[in-house]
């Protein structure tokens, strides 16, 4: 009766089904009494999933990407009675690394974009894909444990990867690269999203206006579409091909009133 109301209450149809798939391998790890694992959520839906779970007062869950700064996470429910080192075992079972290793011809010259579309080209689908971490001689890629032979065996038939090494690793051995950002002042007339966006990516008030109309913009990992929402210190903003930055302080006030604030733009 409780996951009806639940799921009655989620406006959006995807998130309905994301959230009544979610509750069936719930169910399967109570009934079999083993541990069940989802593919890979985003920020948006991991927040949402949260919310859901702990208005169900479920709490035996993690979720796991791989390393702690992970963006990307697979949800892990395990039986009640598992200790925490069982837990860490069997969730490292769960993630595997498709380390490439670039010929020097190629080194510092990939893009995130341009592994992501490789995957992509082969039917990968993007939820068994996590984190992309980027490095200057390859790249380790965060997968689902599932795909990775495949993976290890098709991607050199891409002509991008044909003279690359690639290897399936533990997901312990992922190589860590640094968050890079960098702090930026910027002057506002208000706290709208579009005074906002629009001074983000250095375009007007009207093509700051299109570019959330057309639903490119997100506020705490959700999409959002209405020009007047007010942001707030520590939101996020991501606005698709243009990056991610967090709302820091405001600073003060010009002699004409508008805001100045700090943001934290993510490199």
């Amino acid at each position: 009766m409780m996951n009806r109301e639940i799921l009655k209450s989620i406006s959006k149809p995807e998130d309905k089904l994301l959230i009544a798939r979610l509750l069936d391998q719930y169910s399967f790890c109570e009934t079999r009494n083993r541990t069940e694992h989802t593919d890979f959520f985003d920020l948006y839906q991991q927040s949402l999933i949260e919310k859901i779970l702990k208005k169900l007062k479920i709490s035996n869950y993690v979720f796991f990407g791989g390393f702690e700064e992970a963006e990307r996470k697979v949800l892990v429910f395990y039986p009640e009675k598992f200790q925490g080192d069982i837990v860490e075992k069997q969730k490292e079972e769960i993630l595997k690394i498709i380390s490439i290793e670039l010929p020097n011809d190629l080194i510092s010259k990939y893009t995130h974009k341009i592994y992501l579309g490789g995957l992509m080209k082969l039917g990968i689908k993007r939820e068994k894909i996590g984190d992309i971490l980027v490095l200057k001689d390859g790249a380790d890629i965060i997968v689902t444990e599932d795909i990775a032979n495949f993976l290890e065996f098709h991607i050199t038939e891409l002509t991008r990867f044909q003279k690359s090494k690639i290897e399936i690793k533990s997901i312990n051995e992922a190589r860590k690269i640094e968050q890079k950002t960098e702090i930026l002042s910027i002057i506002v007339p208000s706290m709208r999203l579009d005074s906002i966006v629009s001074e983000i990516i250095s375009l007007s008030r009207t093509k700051a206006v299109e570019v959330i109309k057309e639903e490119r913009v997100f506020v705490n990992f959700e999409k959002e579409t209405r020009l007047a929402r007010e942001i707030k210190e520590n939101d996020y903003i991501t606005i698709r091909g243009k990056g991610r930055v967090k709302i820091g302080n405001i600073k003060g006030k010009t002699k004409k009133g508008n805001l100045i604030m700090e943001i934290e733009k993510y490199q």
